[in-house]
């Protein structure tokens, strides 16, 4: 694996624009809408997650696969490959990439229990163990053999440590570092984001927060726009906003800056060799623990763009006003329920450009489910084929049938 994020294939390669993702979905456009494209994207991270779990794989296999799916479709579109089917490749590759492989037995067997359940009615998923070993060509291939791929849990670690844990103390942060799974470097280093001094201690609810703030992003195309280490600081950011101990934590800071401001103002002004000898006196007997860290003070000095850190953190929001629409098991591992619980009012979404409300003229919004999604792909498939079948110039195209789901 690469040692260095900055001369990895993941940032040379796999950083892409808006008008990239945009492209890539031209022909889905042609048969569904953008807000159907977005829950489309939740909806296969939902159930790479799900067939994850039913495989005993750990999140950072997880994470890949979704990265995996996410890379395929810059390459292809949904109404003309059978995604199911990628889904069960993607976690196939994960686990070889992440060295914890499965046999493909086992991935076909629990794809076909998980597809064709009355939740998503997917009775075509293939038996046959070679037309998985085949898709997993395909994907490699759109992949362009690029497995590396860095994650925002360990920059989260890197940057935040547990409240009343030692600096010297890894017990309980080298598990979650294990499941994070990078050995690079580059991406930790700290003239990346700052002076480096000090971690923001966290209380242990409040870092777990942050850390399903990550697992949720995976349901946007986040990871294919921003580097990981942006991620993780914007999952930070609207952990000091969102829990509630956090940041009231934070407005206590602000209260003690203000009350210390105006009672240095208001004291008599000390000599310089007053201030001198103040400066230098030791600390009292009892007090050598590391006084807590100002957290508007650490945001302030990272060496990052805020504005930017504001930006994707507006868009993270903006995926759970969309997700509360639709009605899935999110899972424990998620921090869709205290966000949805937490914020109140309107939220603009700057990705979809549309003002989502908890209530819609007074009426429950519309609820969007798994097999009410399942259709609009199998809808979107069946108008490609019918384009196909007769297009405009009167001559049929011709079609990849291995990439198409027989049903």
């Amino acid at each position: 694996m690469a040692t260095d994020f900055w001369a990895s294939s993941h940032y040379r390669r796999w950083i892409v624009d808006r008008s990239t993702l945009r492209q890539a979905r031209s022909d889905d456009r042609d048969y569904a809408t953008d807000e159907e494209l977005a829950f489309l994207g939740i909806f296969f991270a939902n159930l790479i997650s799900k067939l994850g779990k039913k495989l005993d794989l750990r999140q950072r296999v997880i994470a890949t696969a979704t990265v995996f799916f996410r890379r395929f479709y810059l390459k292809n579109s949904y109404c003309d490959t059978d995604p199911f089917l990628l889904v069960a490749a993607c976690c196939y590759v994960a686990a070889k990439a992440e060295e914890t492989p499965v046999h493909v037995k086992n991935v076909v067997a629990e794809a076909r229990a998980l597809f064709s359940s009355d939740e998503y009615d997917i009775k075509g998923f293939p038996s046959d163990n070679t037309r998985l070993a085949e898709m997993e060509f395909y994907l490699v291939d759109d992949l362009e053999c690029d497995l590396t791929v860095f994650h925002p849990y360990r920059t989260l670690m890197t940057l935040c440590r547990k409240e009343g844990s030692a600096e010297t103390e890894a017990e309980d942060i080298s598990s979650q570092e294990a499941e994070a799974g990078e050995v690079g470097v580059g991406i930790d280093d700290p003239r990346y984001w700052g002076t480096g001094q000090g971690k923001l201690e966290l209380q242990e609810p409040a870092l777990q927060m942050a850390w399903f703030i990550i697992n949720d992003t995976y349901r946007s195309d986040l990871c294919l726009i921003y580097p990981p280490h942006l991620i993780a600081i914007a999952a930070i950011y609207l952990t000091c906003i969102l829990h509630p101990s956090t940041r009231n934590s934070i407005h206590a800071q602000s209260a003690s800056r203000a009350v210390a401001s105006s009672s240095s103002t208001s004291a008599p002004r000390r000599s310089s060799r007053q201030a001198t000898q103040s400066s230098n006196a030791a600390p009292p007997k009892g007090k050598g623990k590391e006084r807590q860290i100002d957290t508007v003070g650490w945001l302030a000095g990272l060496n990052v763009s805020m504005p930017l850190i504001a930006t994707i953190a507006q868009e993270i929001i903006s995926l759970y006003c969309l997700w509360d629409r639709f009605s899935d098991d999110h899972g424990s591992e998620s921090a869709r329920g205290t966000v949805g619980a937490t914020r109140k009012g309107k939220v603009v979404s700057l990705a979809m450009e549309v003002v989502y409300d908890e209530e819609e003229d007074g009426k429950p919004k519309k609820v969007t489910t798994s097999l009410s999604l399942t259709k609009v792909w199998k809808r979107m498939r069946q108008s490609r084929e019918a384009d196909f079948s007769h297009p405009a110039s009167g001559q049929p195209l011709p079609v990849n049938k291995s990439l198409i789901l027989q049903s």
